[in-house]
């Protein structure tokens, strides 16, 4: 991609069309009492963590009392107490939990020890309603207790099988058994709630599918576009970057070997951002492919430093063929990045080829790399068009929008439009 003697153009994201709100006589309803529980919370970087964290913050925001049941980062019960998550202060009930081997920094809580935290939690705070992020621990316990006492329970799904067996050591046939008694056991908790959801229609019928439960709503995860910068302009370096964690169903591999097919007069340089148990494999693999002096990873980064390196980055791409949805690709369009995405699971809902981007067949390097070039040869109104479709795209994602949705999940009222 060429410079450009055309001026930079910083969008302000709040001069977009504002999205839909609740009406005064909502706004003036009590305020309710919250327990979420999550297997996975800050300090965790994934999906799931940063949507939690997100919504909590956002209830915080609207007035409401938000209680966060998660696992310690050590083996011992921690008091409940005050932290601050995206800038608002909440209530954290932090459980004794056990790292999981196999995996860099998962932790989680004794199976057979949730009821007994769940009773204690839920004793404390006399919740109104119980939002579970997942069904497999803590949200199993949560949800069995407050279906005993007749407190609303509403179920968020993020697991994919993937997520699960990419992190075990067992052999496959242990792992489709495993597999099998965790869907049977989801369905046991999915049938005590008021309300399923998950981030995308696909998601929903993914789920419908495999575990037999009927009406799984799909609400978008939501992003707040306005703490991003987009820059609406012509490239004067080809940055390609992806952020997520490093594990293997990203197939962060199949961007690396595309890297290594690119004309080399593009110059393209890769940024990886994010953990993840496959970190030292993939920078062995990257030095192997001769790739050392044009792929950076720079681990986890804050916000503020993610933000920076999507504002100046070229492309964003994205191989996984385990998204629910991707918080990371809704980050990426609200920088105004096209996209380049396996098309797999959710991502096609947020990446239409040819308007903000452009999918691949996963696994497909050679498509991927035609994709890739693509994008860093476009013309700067080409460009430009990409661009803006991300930021068009990105809208409906609107954090309020989501926040509306749960908010009348939780008071048992219609859903919004």
């Amino acid at each position: 991609m060429t410079s450009s003697d055309a001026p930079i153009e910083q969008v302000d994201p709040s001069s977009a069309p504002e999205p839909t709100t609740k009406s005064d006589s909502a706004r003036d309803a009590r305020p309710l009492r919250i327990v979420i529980g999550c297997d996975t919370f800050a300090p965790d970087i994934n999906g799931a963590a940063r949507f939690a964290e997100r919504l909590a913050a956002g209830l915080v925001q609207r007035g409401h009392d938000v209680h966060v049941v998660a696992p310690n980062q050590k083996y011992r019960r921690a008091a409940p107490a005050t932290e601050v998550i995206e800038g608002e202060p909440m209530t954290l009930h932090r459980l004794p939990s056990v790292r999981w081997a196999p995996h860099d920094w998962v932790r989680f809580v004794w199976p057979w020890r949730t009821k007994h935290y769940a009773r204690r939690v839920l004793d404390q705070v006399n919740p109104d309603v119980v939002h579970i992020q997942s069904h497999i621990v803590i949200g199993r316990g949560l949800s069995r207790i407050a279906h005993e006492r007749g407190i609303p329970v509403i179920a968020t799904n993020h697991v994919m099988a993937e997520n699960i067996l990419d992190h075990t050591t067992m052999p496959k046939f242990i792992d489709d058994l495993v597999l099998k008694f965790a869907w049977s056991d989801a369905k046991r908790t999915f049938d005590l709630t008021r309300a399923i959801t998950t981030p995308t229609r696909r998601a929903a019928d993914f789920l419908e599918r495999t575990v037999g439960v009927q009406g799984v709503i799909p609400i978008s995860c939501g992003i707040d576009r306005t703490q991003y910068t987009p820059v609406v302009a012509p490239r004067t370096e080809n940055r390609i970057v992806f952020v997520g964690r490093l594990t293997a169903e990203k197939q962060i591999e199949v961007i690396l070997q595309a890297m290594t097919k690119l004309d080399p007069a593009l110059n393209a340089t890769f940024d990886i951002v994010g953990g993840g148990d496959q970190r030292k494999s993939l920078e062995r693999l990257t030095a192997d492919l001769g790739l050392a002096d044009r792929v950076t990873f720079h681990g986890r980064t804050t916000d503020e430093e993610l933000r920076a390196l999507l504002s100046r980055a070229s492309l964003f791409v994205i191989a996984s063929i385990a998204e629910l949805q991707s918080i990371a690709t809704m980050e990426a369009m609200a920088s105004a990045l096209p996209i380049v995405a396996a098309d797999a699971v959710a991502l096609p809902h947020l990446v239409h080829d040819g308007e903000n981007g452009y999918l691949f067949e996963p696994g497909n390097v050679e498509e991927l790399t035609a994709r890739l070039t693509d994008v860093l040869t476009a013309g700067p109104a080409e460009y430009e068009r990409m661009q803006r479709a991300s930021l068009d795209g990105v809208l409906v994602h609107d954090i309020n929008r989501t926040l509306d949705t749960f908010e009348a999940l939780y008071r048992d009222e219609p859903l919004p439009a």
